[in-house]
């Protein structure tokens, strides 16, 4: 089983979109940023993903700062290139011309080799009634275990 290291999750992703396909990929960071990012200072909240010139680049992901990095720290909300294979690009390039698909970014881990990694996910835009269905489901589901649990 693979050994990751947990740094940054995107709940609303899941919360606001269908999620129809999922990438790892991996990105293009300063020193200081994966100084900054192992110490857990990354926030995925308004980020999105875009594909421009065959490469795909992460907007609004904020790094801070890493305290040690005086001088070579770079802006923190700069955008970052992703690093996927060439036909997988093509293959989102295909879905993102679709009407109604977006790039997401879902997580940012550190892998078992110390590379930092995220999942982007092919997204589809749920609708409000969608979003009253699922927390509908999710409050009868954890009634139910908590029933489960009184009987036993």
């Amino acid at each position: 089983m693979k050994q990751r290291k947990l740094i940054a999750n995107n709940k609303k992703a899941r919360h606001e979109y269908f999620i129809e396909e999922v990438y790892e990929a991996g990105m293009v960071l300063t020193g200081t940023e994966i100084k900054s990012i192992r110490q857990g200072k990354l926030n995925l909240k308004e980020s999105y993903a875009k594909i421009e010139g065959m490469e795909l680049v992460i907007y609004g992901m904020h790094i801070s700062p890493y305290e040690q990095g005086n001088r070579f720290n770079s802006d923190p909300l700069r955008p970052r290139k992703l690093l996927l294979h060439k036909q997988e690009i093509n293959k989102l390039v295909g879905y993102t011309t679709q009407k109604g698909l977006t790039l997401v970014p879902l997580t940012v881990y550190i892998n078992e080799k110390g590379m930092a990694k995220m999942e982007i996910a092919v997204a589809r835009g749920k609708k409000d009634y969608d979003k009253r269905q699922d927390i509908a489901k999710r409050d009868a589901d954890r009634k139910m275990q908590q029933e489960m649990k009184q009987k036993f």
